[in-house]
């Protein structure tokens, strides 16, 4: 594999350029997330009747809908049910094609799910090669410090132990569809990064070029069709069949009526809940204080992990939100939901501008710095939910292409740095925002303040802010928060831009608790016999953010789950 900071061009990461091109497009969808949970075709009360966003968190769960017998137009009998055809469900589907298991997929949409073409993998080959060996327990050590220990260490050590294996199994497929992999090696991984030492790893693969067909799932789906197996798409999840501390399969609605399957082991592989705000008010509290957009599939509603406690499953007690600081918003927007319950939707239509994601100065609505601007994503939001409105504006100069390559940021917000390497204009770069007028431009840092939005004091705050920070780029030493002083520039050269963020939801982690082999568990820490949980839906791994420098974590550890459940239940796995 290449090296992805070496012999890039504008042609190699088209796909990307292009997913941020169609950004307020997709936004768009993804701002519908809320309706469309109604769309399920689940037979229980929906959210938005059991709940709204003011009541109490139990609320959230609803009550299990009820079956009959005479409900039932068919039935179907396997040995390992597979329910969602996303990032965990395909490779669990793809895996059981290889080793011959005897298995049925269920998928609610007509397609399987869109996927993020960013993987983890540990200890991978050409990694090494580039001299980014990884040690495995300190990286399992700094996985537990980013959970503060409310953690299956377990758990993360599969994905540790087993993610170059699926590397060189899904590679070799990969390969065959004719999209080579690119190894993304950090640039500076041995400096302080937010103002401390974090361990960054090399970990991240990518196949070339992302978003463009046939992406990784689309493979999966080549390796079952191929095979002679078909995906059940249309088959909306109704409930589990559980009963005596074991679960024997699924009901679901289809256009054809109620169709029971029956399974020896079932796997819930339905994502997170970030599209059901009824859900994510009860949970994510914290999330609302700093998040305007979404990002996430408008598909990952919750029933999955609404299912899986019906059946006796046990949730992670504590949230654990995806959110990149990437959420551009119009002055005066504030965070949080607009609306209640299940009609609640985010404010922002550009969700995924990347340049917020870049070390630049920002400022709350009082026109004053509030944090150290270098650091994981999602740091940057939950410090803005201590200010006013939840948001942030970052501001730049026109030197902002050589500052980017400076700054030197890793995983996807890297990307900017690509682009300006390949020298693409700024303007270019954050065409979506200021084509929509949300992003500012002016010659002078005065009319900047003044589209901005700051007024008497907080105007005056902010042009003082802009002289310190310029005076703290000289003495190359910020003696407020300690950003490091290579992150520091100046606000001299016009023009100057400005744009007002908050945090972009993507999805959420939080989910069902698991053992090291993704069996479900019990509210007393009892496995559920014949039940299995992977990706978003599970939990015992993430808990109250995103591990942002741990790059491509959350992809990997739903890849590799997927496939150890299908491998485990094949005797593909070694004790």
């Amino acid at each position: 594999m290449a090296d992805m900071n070496k012999g890039m061009t504008r042609r190699n990461f088209f796909g990307l350029g292009a997913l941020t091109a169609a950004g307020a497009a997709v936004a768009g969808l993804a701002g519908c997330a809320p309706s469309s949970q109604t769309e399920s075709g689940a037979t229980t009360a929906s959210a938005s009747e059991t709940a709204s966003s003011s009541t109490a968190a139990v609320d959230w769960l609803g009550v299990e809908p009820e079956v009959a017998d005479s409900d039932i137009t068919s039935t179907l009998d396997t040995d390992f049910l597979i329910i969602g055809a996303g990032t965990a469900g395909m490779a669990a589907a793809a895996t059981a094609t290889d080793l011959g298991l005897d298995f049925i997929l269920c998928e609610k949409d007509q397609v399987v799910q869109e996927t993020r073409e960013y993987v983890g993998i540990v200890n991978a080959q050409d990694a090494i090669a580039q001299g980014g060996e990884t040690d495995p327990k300190k990286l399992l050590n700094e996985l537990t410090r980013y959970a503060s220990g409310r953690c299956n260490q377990e758990v993360i050590k599969v994905w540790i132990d087993e993610s170059n294996e699926y590397l060189e199994w899904v590679n070799e497929k990969m390969l065959a569809a004719d999209k080579p992999p690119v190894m993304d090696m950090p640039g500076q991984s041995d400096h302080q990064t937010g103002g401390t030492d974090y361990y960054i790893p090399a970990l991240q693969h990518v196949w070339m070029t992302p978003y463009v067909p046939p992406m990784r799932n689309d493979v999966m789906q080549t390796t079952v069709e191929n095979a002679g197996n078909e995906i059940l798409f249309g088959y909306t999840l109704v409930k589990l069949i559980h009963g005596d501390g074991k679960v024997t399969g699924a009901i679901f609605d289809t256009e054809d009526g109620k169709v029971q399957i029956n399974a020896k082991d079932t796997l819930l592989a339905t994502g997170g809940y970030p599209a059901n705000p009824v859900m994510v008010s009860a949970l994510q509290p914290a999330t609302l204080t700093c998040v305007t957009s979404s990002s996430y599939s408008p598909k990952d509603d919750g029933y999955g992990l609404r299912a899986g406690i019906w059946a006796g499953g046990k949730k992670d007690a504590d949230p654990a939100p995806m959110i990149f600081d990437r959420g551009a918003v119009e002055v005066g927007v504030n965070a949080g939901y607009v609306g209640t319950g299940a009609n609640a939707a985010f404010p922002g239509t550009i969700f995924q501008e990347n340049i917020g994601s870049q070390p630049f100065m920002k400022v709350n609505r009082n026109g004053v710095r509030f944090a150290n601007e270098s650091t994981p994503y999602d740091f940057i939001c939950f410090q803005a939910g201590q200010q006013p409105g939840g948001v942030w504006c970052t501001v730049f100069d026109a030197n902002a292409p050589q500052d980017i390559l400076r700054f030197d940021t890793i995983g996807c917000s890297a990307y900017a740095k690509q682009m300006m390497a390949v020298g693409m204009p700024i303007e270019e770069f954050c065409a979506m925002s200021l084509d929509a007028g949300v992003m500012k431009k002016a010659d002078t840092i005065e009319d900047l303040a003044d589209q901005l939005g700051f007024e008497g004091e907080a105007k005056e705050n902010f042009l003082n802010q802009v002289e310190r920070y310029n005076a703290q780029f000289d003495a190359q030493s910020d003696d407020d928060f300690g950003k490091e002083a290579y992150r520091l520039s100046a606000l001299r050269t016009p023009p100057f831009y400005g744009c007002w963020f908050g945090g972009t939801l993507l999805t959420t982690l939080d989910g069902l608790q698991i053992n090291k082999d993704c069996q479900v568990l019990d509210a007393d820490g009892n496995v559920i016999e014949g039940f299995y949980a992977a990706g978003d839906v599970s939990g015992s791994f993430f808990s109250g953010n995103y591990p942002e420098y741990i790059v491509g974590v959350a992809s990997g550890r739903s890849s590799v789950q997927g496939r150890h459940v299908a491998r485990l239940l094949a005797g593909d796995l070694t004790a």
